[in-house]
This record gives structure tokens, C-alpha cells and sequence, in this order.
């Protein structure tokens, strides 16, 4: 799954560090969203999209590996 979030975050000006705070995550979780090492929950997928006032499907891209 691709995503957004590193772009989204960077246009806010924000660290990784304030971003994990305020949404409840690790810094580290952050960073393995961004670089595709991690797939947040379906939960978690919300909150970050929220967070960005996003529809899920503008944040997070799935991929369907055929």
C-alpha cells in the first residue's frame, strides 16, 4: 500500500515526533508508515486521515498485487 502521509505532514511543517504525538503513535511507527515498511491499522488509517482532513482514499492507495 502506498500513501501520503509523509507529503501531507511535510506541507503542515511538522516533525515525525509532533505528528506521532498528536495522532498516539511512536515516532518510529510514523516512519515506517511513510516508508512503506508498516500498513497502519484500519483504525489508525482513520486517524491519520482525519487528522489531515482527508478521505481514507486520498491518504492510503491500495495496490493490488496481481
Amino acid at each position: 500500500m502506498k500513501n501520503e502521509v509523509e507529503k501531507l505532514r511535510k506541507q503542515l511543517k511538522m516533525s515525525q515526533e509532533d505528528f506521532a504525538k498528536l495522532i498516539g503513535v511512536s515516532r518510529q511507527t510514523i516512519s515506517a508508515i511513510e516508508t512503506g515498511k508498516y500498513d497502519p491499522s484500519l483504525k489508525l488509517a482513520f486517524v491519520i486521515s482525519n487528522f489531515f482532513n482527508k478521505k481514507i482514499e486520498e491518504v492510503f492507495k491500495y495496490e493490488r498485487n496481481d
